[in-house]
């Protein structure tokens, strides 16, 4: 399992400073079902907008 978890995302809720994603779990989907060739075809699910 890794260790850190980047995020460049600064305005989700999860990030925190050094682009570190302070979340407890992640949750990564594919937009082609079960599997995905490249980053582009996956979200990141866990990515709330900060504030909210």
């Amino acid at each position: 399992m890794a260790k850190d978890v980047l995020c460049e995302v600064n305005n989700c809720e999860y990030w925190a400073q050094g682009n570190l994603c302070s979340a407890e779990k992640i949750y990564v989907v594919s937009h082609k079902g079960k599997t995905a060739d490249k980053s582009e075809e996956t979200d990141c699910k866990t990515f709330k907008p900060a504030g909210l």
